[in-house]
């Protein structure tokens, strides 16, 4: 037996240690999760019961599940209301988000005049700002979605400028010694370049847009049958009906979840080919 051989035979042990670990962590990624909130909703349940709490206080699941089957019509019309408003404004953001921040790569003096600008649109509360959107704009539509717009933009924003601006300056002075111009830096270099960063904003941002329009909505007191989920959130709260608050909430996280999932999974198929993060997840 030769050297090599023998070190292929040592290593084989590694290997399948190595193999069996992945496995479990990959199944322990979902089992772990479920198996949790499974015993999260058995212990909510066992609660409700041992502590006799009345159901305007606190509802068993199964109290809750039937509402959301039961108020299915009213509360899937008010989730495609609020949908609207957050992937409008999500689009809005990644337009004016992704092209500010071309801008700022193109121009450092343009960066240095408006992105405290954005900072400071990014730290003040949504909630202190509405009374002056509301003054000014009397569509209530265009004003959730500008509520909304505010709190996803500075994500994409910040991490779109700095993805353009992390782009190796090896690279960059090759592709000036070839001649090429300021367009064909950013298409062929810089964007590429920054789609990871883009990609994590974007991810953000969707969280970021959905509890934008939630907030918009509770602060602007939305009402009526054309209003999203926070208004049946209100409603639910001022008449002590809390089965229909907690389906709302469940909706609401639950949309969050899926978007989050949405994006991650579409930055993973643009990435996986080419970026080390998605290469090590294929591995």
């Amino acid at each position: 037996m030769t050297a090599i051989e023998d070190t292929a035979l040592k290593l084989d042990p590694e290997e399948a240690r190595r193999v069996r670990q992945e496995r479990l962590e990959r199944i322990g990624k979902w089992v772990l999760p479920l198996a949790i909130m499974v015993l999260a909703i058995w212990l909510w349940d066992r609660i409700c019961v041992w502590n006799e709490i009345p159901q305007y206080i606190l509802p068993r699941p199964g109290v809750v599940l039937k509402t959301l089957h039961d108020d299915a019509g009213l509360l899937s019309s008010s989730l495609l209301v609020t949908l609207r408003i957050t992937f409008l404004s999500l689009l809005l953001a990644v337009i004016g988000g992704v092209g500010l921040a071309v801008l700022f790569a193109q121009s450092k003096w343009v960066e240095m005049s408006f992105f405290p600008f954005a900072i400071v649109l990014q730290v003040t509360p949504i909630v202190a700002i509405f009374p002056l959107i509301n003054i000014y704009i009397n569509n209530q539509t265009t004003k959730l979605l500008l509520c909304a717009w505010i709190v996803a933009f500075f994500p994409i924003l910040s991490n779109t400028t700095l993805g353009l601006n992390s782009v190796d300056r090896n690279l960059r002075d090759l592709f000036k010694l070839n001649g090429a111009t300021r367009w064909q830096q950013l298409r062929y270099l810089r964007l590429p370049a920054a789609m990871p960063y883009f990609l994590g904003g974007l991810k953000i941002a969707g969280g970021l847009s959905l509890i934008g329009a939630v907030v918009a909505e509770f602060v602007a007191g939305a009402q009526g049958q054309s209003s999203g989920l926070a208004s049946r959130i209100i409603e639910a709260g001022y008449r002590l009906n809390a089965p229909r608050l907690f389906a709302a909430l469940i909706l609401i996280s639950l949309t969050g979840i899926l978007i989050f999932l949405v994006l991650s999974l579409m930055s993973h198929l643009i990435l996986r080919r080419w970026h080390e993060s998605a290469l090590k997840q294929e591995r």
